[in-house]
């Protein structure tokens, strides 16, 4: 198993920062570009990845008493994610993104996987640095 953690600071109350992270239809906000997510039924989204033209099932968890997302494909454990908001202080907070890939075949290239993941921090912290 590959894992891949990045963190962020962001000029946001962890709350909102949670809850624009989460919100399903806003997603591809701050995800990767290349992967399209679309709410089957919940918890279950189907995802899009214009890297390999593949459709996958995935399933996204939140827990909001701790400001946690948990997703990942079911079953067999070949992709598993997780964020995690944490309040700082005057307003901000911190954000901590972590991949975890079950089959080495099929992991990208580390330098790719950081690379994504902070450009994808990097957009969420814009989107809710916009928000009032």
């Amino acid at each position: 198993m590959t894992e891949f953690e990045r963190s962020r600071r962001m000029a946001a109350p962890a709350e909102r920062v949670f809850e624009e992270a989460c919100d399903v239809s806003h997603l591809e906000n701050w995800i990767p570009r290349e992967l399209h997510v679309r709410e089957e039924r919940a918890p279950v989204v189907s995802v899009h990845d214009d890297f390999t033209g593949e459709d996958t099932l995935a399933q996204i968890r939140t827990e909001p008493e701790r400001l946690r997302m948990e997703w990942g494909t079911p079953g067999n454990g070949a992709y598993h994610g997780w964020l995690q908001v944490a309040s700082v202080d005057d307003g901000n907070s911190d954000v901590t993104v972590h991949l975890s890939f079950g089959d080495e075949a099929h992991t990208p290239p580390a330098e790719v996987v950081e690379s994504i993941m902070m450009y994808s921090l990097d957009r969420l912290a814009q989107r809710v640095g916009r928000a009032a």
